[in-house]
């Protein structure tokens, strides 16, 4: 049976059918933004204005000050336009957008290409001035709070912009910069002069040349030579010798760059929502493994003379508190080793503190940037803190307890995180750095110095490393939470049979962490600052009878002579307090008389004494009834020296100044500080 199937084409006037192509189907583009990924369905014949439009509406958007892009930056911009078709971008089924908020302005694509864009909430594209900006210097570091654990959370990133593929050749012209612009410490200038090779004699029975030559027995050794570092008993490299070794190839080091590990995640990853949401390899920090530091970056402490520790040590032994101090000095070349450097210190500042038996709680200073200045103007910088935990065994000897060792410990985990914040604050300026530090010079002393590794500092500084609550010995690394993510930091130790295992910080000796530092004091002492038989009391301490007020500076002025003026100013606590006195202040002028005491110069100090402004101050002592220290002796401790007690009975006064009415036996008010 024969069937017939109908034509389901017309045919032409030929017989020829034409062919009718069939319709595109819809394509779905994502669109992704601060606010999510979204999806839209547009047609490839659709103009850009209508996808644009479909936008709008799918986020619901304020306005229209917004821009589509095939990349995360401003330079593959889709345009806007009703002649232009989604076909024309070459878009395809499930491609990706991303949507960039602009300004209220509506500028352009080209005069946008500055603007911060952001994905999941990370800042994607930066101006070329940002990425070329210099990391900021130790002096415009985060103000912080001195009281362990508060920490700054400005602390400058130190992540890398990989956004774009040609990033590696501004990086490094940024670190060329760097390394021009970084003005490093007087002495490390001195010693990157120095090679600092050891020269050797002829050895008589292996040299077999003249006295001008050389050979391998007898060659200048290098300051990082091992056998000679360990023939003289040197534990660490100097700093200056680290850099020398590191240098030392064929290359002079010009790859040379020294970063501080990081252990935060890196912001700016747009693969995911930020932590915990999401974490990639990418951003992800690395584990850590610590090593021991080979180098240090101070090789020696030295006091110039003893009293510069008795006269803090003397406020425990008459109150039984502890105390914590923070030393100012300078640092110098140190002989006994290598292109060394040391930390000479000259005088001891006492912050304001809550010292008790068994520990000592730091208070805002509002005088830190005061004595810094005058610091400077003698030529010093803070190198160090010290502190005390001491416990007495017999009071009447005055001996104490020995419980610091190597059978337990030398710092505890408290002490070592301190520290390292401490250092945080004090940076070493260095060239080989991108970021133009690098370490600290800053010491610990507690009987001997002490500094933390680098790798501590950084742990510290990020916030991964706690104190253990029973074990003074052993820190604890944090575990992650949904506010931080801790990667996993692990030590080498050996095990019992004698096998080198790697174990994780949870928890961590804290000797893994610790450089030492020999303290010593000169053959011959020295004094910047002179040491009088009559002592001006030490700032803040805040004990009755021993305070710093102007009846206590009279008696004080009044136990030299007019020609003994240089050794009257020539302390610290002195200077400070004149610099910073309520009724007075003599900041503005005091420069002259710095350099006057720096270069003990009694005639330049002289002429500054006879000034105007401090004529005003003598005459202020002259109308003051004060004749000796309140102590009745040379000391400036509380309690050293019999004090005077006041009688039973006081008869109030009336200050005819401020008329405050006084109910204290004193020579001057205690409101406003002027004489009876």
């Amino acid at each position: 049976m024969d069937v017939q199937i109908p034509a389901t084409r017309p045919s032409g006037p030929t017989g020829y059918v034409p062919f009718v192509p069939m319709a595109s189907p819809p394509l779905i583009i994502r669109v992704q933004s601060s606010d999510g990924t979204k999806r839209v369905e547009v047609k490839p014949t659709d103009t850009t204005k209508a996808l644009y439009e479909k936008v709008f509406e799918l986020y619901a958007l304020p306005s229209h000050d917004f821009a589509l892009t095939t990349g995360r930056d401003l330079k593959s911009e889709i345009a806007s336009s009703s002649r232009k078709t989604v076909k024309g971008y070459k878009l395809n089924h499930g491609d990706m957008l991303h949507l960039h908020k602009l300004d209220s302005e509506g500028k352009s694509s080209s005069s946008t290409k500055s603007k911060v864009s952001e994905v999941f909430g990370h800042p994607v594209s930066k101006s070329s001035k940002d990425k070329e900006q210099l990391p900021s210097s130790s002096k415009n570091l985060p103000s912080t709070s001195k009281d362990y654990p508060s920490t700054s959370k400005d602390y400058p990133s130190t992540s890398k912009d990989t956004s774009k593929a040609n990033s590696f050749p501004a990086s490094s012209q940024v670190a060329s910069r760097i390394k021009s612009l970084v003005e490093e410490d007087e002495v490390d200038r001195i010693l990157a002069k120095e090679d600092g090779r050891i020269p050797r004699k002829q050895n008589p029975q292996l040299c077999r040349h003249g006295a001008t030559n050389k050979c391998v027995h007898c060659i200048p050794l290098d300051p990082w030579d091992e056998n000679y570092l360990k023939e003289q008993n040197i534990k660490h490299l100097s700093f200056n010798s680290y850099l020398g070794k590191l240098s030392s190839g064929v290359d002079k080091g010009k790859f040379v760059s020294l970063d501080d590990i990081n252990c935060r995640i890196k912001a700016g990853c747009k693969d995911h929502p930020p932590w915990p949401k999401g974490i990639c390899s990418k951003c992800q920090p690395s584990a850590i493994t610590l090593n021991r530091q080979s180098y240090r970056h101070v090789d020696n402490v030295m006091f110039e003379n003893p009293n510069l520790v008795e006269r803090f040590l003397n406020y425990w032994r008459v109150t039984g508190h502890q105390r914590l101090g923070f030393l100012y000095g300078r640092y110098e070349s140190h002989l006994d080793v290598p292109l060394g450097i040391k930390a000479t210190v000259v005088a001891v500042y006492e912050p304001p503190q809550e010292g008790t038996r068994d520990h000592v709680k730091l208070l805002p200073d509002t005088r830190k940037e005061l004595v810094d200045e005058i610091a400077k103007g003698m030529g010093l910088t803070c190198v160090g803190w010290i502190f005390t935990d001491l416990v007495p065994l017999d009071a009447n000897n005055g001996t104490v307890r020995h419980l610091r060792h190597a059978g337990t410990f030398f710092l505890s985990a408290h002490e070592v995180i301190t520290a390292a914040h401490l250092q945080y604050l004090h940076p070493n300026p260095c060239r080989l750095s991108p970021e133009g530090r690098f370490g600290s010079k800053f010491v610990t002393v507690h009987m001997e110095g002490y500094q933390v590794s680098n790798q501590c500092q950084s742990v510290v500084r990020d916030k991964c490393l706690i104190p253990t609550k029973d074990a003074p010995e052993l820190a604890y690394i944090k575990e992650s939470t949904a506010k931080q993510y801790v990667p996993d930091v692990y030590f080498k130790e050996k095990d019992q049979y004698n096998n080198e295992v790697v174990r994780l910080g949870r928890p961590l000796p804290v000797e893994y962490l610790l450089l030492d530092c020999p303290v010593s004091t000169p053959n011959e002492p020295l004094y910047t600052f002179a040491v009088n038989e009559a002592s001006f009391p030490v700032a803040n301490r805040m004990v009755e009878g021993h305070l710093q007020d102007f009846t206590t500076l009279a008696a004080y002025l009044k136990k030299f002579k007019d020609d003994q003026f240089l050794e009257a100013m020539s302390d610290l606590h002195v200077l400070i307090y004149i610099a910073a006195m309520d009724m007075l202040p003599l900041r503005e002028y005091i420069g002259p008389l710095l350099d006057a005491v720096k270069s003990h110069n009694r005639a330049a100090a002289l002429e500054w004494k006879q000034s105007g402004h401090w004529a005003t101050v003598e005459q202020l002592v002259m109308a003051s009834g004060a004749e000796s220290l309140p102590g009745g002796s040379g000391t400036d401790v509380a309690g050293a020296g019999p004090s005077t007690q006041p009688s039973a009975a006081v008869a109030s006064w009336t200050c005819q100044h401020c008329t405050f009415i006084n109910q204290t036996a004193t020579e001057s008010c205690d409101m406003c500080h002027l004489p009876k």
